[in-house]
């Protein structure tokens, strides 16, 4: 930016990013409500194998630990 070149003042800047984000909003194409429940229940399902394969994970790796510096012993 040159010298002779100003910045808009912030008042103007603002209108412009809630001028620009009001136009994006419009473009979003919001998911139907059967999308959204689908999508939901498809994370939520991946979230409880996921917790079931790190928790065996956990198992594992302590029983292995408790294996190798107790001995077996406990």
């Amino acid at each position: 930016m040159s010298e002779n070149e100003k910045k808009p003042n912030i008042f103007i800047r603002i209108g412009r990013t809630i001028r620009d984000t009001r136009g994006e909003m419009k473009k979003v194409v919001w998911p139907t409500k059967k999308q959204a429940l689908n999508n939901t229940m498809i994370v939520l399902a991946f979230m409880a194998v996921m917790a079931v394969i790190i928790g065996l994970f956990d198992l594992g790796l302590g029983t292995l630990i408790q294996t190798l510096l107790l001995g077996g012993r406990g």
